[in-house]
């Protein structure tokens, strides 16, 4: 609602320029309360998509459905690179295609972000791939880097963890391009050899410290503060549970990409109880995952025996060749020969940049990239650098979903050139074709839960009641079935009683269906909960009010006025409400006859007011307290303000038809009458005060 529907940016009559400015949820970047979510790009595309199609969900849908085509092309595309041509490149493209860890960025709107940073992240890469093979032959070589950094930039603005792909093109180029091993690397530096190459990662380097300074500096050079709710972990005093949680969550992440069977809207809260000692046995989960990371980083990088395997075929040393490439076991950052099969090809005219294009690496320099590309775009959603706002988020996990697939292909690659019989190659064959078709159908299950917000709600009550139910109620709510809708609200406060915004939803229903003193007790409680929360404060004033508790509604409505909207997540929700305690405080005072008092408490309304609060009625109580203090001039002006904001209000009509009467402008006033009774023919005070004006 905040991304989209609700947020002014937008709008047509909200000039584009603040999209820029403000973070994904339209609120201003360097607020106190702001997400620091800076992904302007994707709010221009949701511009774009209201622009031509309003609010019509089938266009957003539309998008992100073509994006998500898109980005799967260009992973195929790469993966080419890595696998050549043949099913190894098809079993990495599918997978990625089928994935069920994609549905939460496909199927929901503000996924967009994710897959159009992906999107750039890989036309960042390709760029960088042409860089690294035109290197030192072609002038073209130093566009394609332009081309590179421009496209990182761009990945950013689409959503922060883009940026990341500086340091995946720096891996391609040292351990998949130039194929070094550790030892090498540092050999290189100080001999001073292949400077191309270190110019090429210092370009990178600069780019992306440049990348980050502007961003730090660009959001206030402040993080984000959250709630509890949403990192609980972080907002833990203990060191030890924090410690541990951090360290398990990635293997929780990384399990979704295995076995993505539990899915879930939303994994903030409880969804992941807190590690709080080391006797906890999802401990041996972590160790497990790390111990194998490790080891699986430490044999890629240090390499292995002279035996490889290329695109399926077993080759020693460099001499068998697979789908016209050639495979080596070590080659030396400083040479890459190839010895018989590309001799001839230099013979012919082929320079040695060209054949090093057509050589695919090992499996090795496969395993490094693919691991940086599964490790290196999670880190910041990792609480290693800065608390981030969530527990685990299925959407964030779209662009290292690529180093997944392709670690998993490379891994039945090797099984594969491993087996000796026909039945075990079959075998691993078959089985991934398996994997490729669950996923396929998993994912076209979770689509199922995505129709619509109720399905949507339901999934995910296994997973975090609180919110699903919380949620739930809301739809159900709307749907005016409120007994199940008062039920779902109480079974989310039976989670979590302290939810604030559950309290205050439960006594807005009971507000609704005349139970004021059931409604007030909620609404206190929401109150204590969350002392900041204003259309809390708003309600309860309204209530007081129309039980006669008038001095206790005015201390309510100045207290909630008198509430900052620093640290809070929406702050334009926040003015509005104050807004409204206004209004009502100024209504109030109207009724006990005090205009001047009303006078001061609307006009504060109207400097607090945000754009998107609906003026009408503030304008309209402003021209009857003038009205009533006889100073007519004034009370005209403001009849005239509320009509030119709702030009339908039916109440500023009536008003103003009055004025005109009470100053001998009679044609014009029963035009004012007559267009109150035809925009609501039904409404008997329309025919009252037209009923008086005739008999006058």
């Amino acid at each position: 609602s905040r991304a989209i529907k609700t947020n002014q940016d937008l709008l047509p009559e909200t000039p584009w320029i603040h999209i820029f400015y403000n973070d994904f949820w339209g609120t201003l970047l360097t607020h106190s309360g702001s997400h620091k979510s800076y992904r302007p790009l994707c709010t221009l595309s949701f511009r774009i998509n209201h622009a031509v199609g309003g609010m019509d969900p089938w266009g957003y849908h539309l998008v992100n459905v073509l994006l998500h085509a898109a980005v799967t092309g260009l992973f195929t595309n790469f993966s080419r690179i890595l696998f050549g041509d043949g099913y190894w490149t098809l079993i990495a493209g599918l997978l990625f295609a089928s994935h069920p860890i994609h549905t939460e960025a496909v199927a929901g709107i503000v996924g967009r972000a994710d897959i159009g940073a992906c999107l750039f992240f890989l036309l960042s890469l390709m760029c960088y791939v042409k860089h690294c093979s035109t290197r030192g032959s072609s002038p073209s070589t130093w566009g394609w880097i332009l081309g590179a950094g421009l496209c990182a930039g761009c990945s950013m603005l689409w959503k922060e963890q883009g940026v990341t792909v500086l340091a995946i093109s720096a891996v391609y180029d040292i351990f998949v391009f130039h194929r070094l091993k550790m030892h090498q690397i540092i050999s290189a530096l100080y001999k001073r050899k292949n400077l191309t190459l270190f110019f090429s990662i210092g370009l990178l380097t600069s780019w992306g410290t440049a990348l980050l300074g502007v961003r730090l500096y660009w959001m206030g050079n402040k993080p984000p503060s959250f709630s509890n709710s949403d990192n609980p972990a972080a907002d833990s005093d203990s060191f030890l549970t924090r410690t541990l949680t951090f360290f398990y969550l990635p293997t929780k992440n990384l399990w979704l990409l295995l076995c993505p069977d539990t899915l879930s809207f939303d994994w903030s809260m409880d969804a992941v109880p807190l590690l709080k000692a080391v006797s906890d046995w999802r401990n041996l989960h972590t160790v497990a995952f790390y111990a194998g990371l490790l080891l699986l980083a430490y044999f890629s990088l240090k390499g292995s025996s002279n035996e490889r395997e290329c695109n399926g075929k077993t080759v020693m040393n460099g001499k068998q060749n697979a789908n016209g490439h050639s495979c080596h076991p070590e080659t030396e950052y400083k040479t890459l020969e190839v010895k018989s099969n590309f001799a001839s090809k230099e013979e012919n005219g082929l320079k040695k940049h060209e054949i090093q294009k057509l050589q695919l690496p090992s499996t090795e320099n496969i395993v490094i990239l693919s691991l940086s590309l599964l490790i290196v775009p999670f880190v910041p959603a990792t609480n290693l650098f800065f608390y981030v706002g969530f527990v685990i988020a299925e959407r964030v996990l779209y662009v290292p979903s690529m180093g997944f697939c392709l670690l998993v292909t490379v891994g039945v690659r090797a099984l594969y050139v491993k087996a000796q019989k026909r039945f075990l190659k079959n075998l691993v064959f078959c089985s991934t074709a398996a994997l490729i078709v669950f996923y396929g159908l998993k994912t076209v299950v979770r689509n199922g839960d995505w129709q619509n917000e109720e399905m949507l709600y339901r999934s995910g009550i296994k997973v975090n009641p609180a919110k699903a139910w919380g949620n739930l109620g809301n739809v159900l709510k709307s749907q005016s079935k409120i007994s199940e809708a008062e039920s779902a609200y109480r079974n989310a406060l039976y989670y979590r009683s302290n939810m604030a915004d559950m309290l205050y939803n439960l006594g807005l229903l009971l507000q609704e269906n005349s139970r004021f003193s059931e409604a007030l007790h909620y609404y206190k409680l929401a109150i204590g909960s969350r002392p900041t929360l204003a259309s809390a404060y708003l309600n309860t004033g309204i209530i007081l009010m129309n039980q006669g508790k008038t001095e206790e509604a005015r201390r309510t409505f100045v207290k909630c006025s008198e509430i900052p909207d620093e640290n809070l997540k929406d702050p334009h929700a926040h003015k509005s409400s104050v807004t409204s305690c206004l209004y009502n405080l100024g209504k109030l005072f109207h009724e006990q006859g005090h205009y001047e008092e009303a006078l001061t408490v609307y006009k504060e309304a109207i400097q607090k007011m945000p754009r998107q609060f609906a003026p009408q009625s503030l304008y309209n109580m402003m021209g009857e307290a003038y009205m009533r203090m006889s100073r007519l001039p004034e009370a005209e002006h403001w009849y005239v303000e509320s009509l030119r904001s709702k030009s339908d209000h039916i109440p500023a009509h009536l008003t103003y038809g009055k004025l005109l009467a009470l100053t001998g402008r009679k044609s014009e006033a029963e035009k004012y009458f007559m267009k109150a009774i035809q925009l609501d023919p039904t409404k008997g005070n329309c025919y009252m005060h037209y009923g008086m004006f005739q008999i006058d």
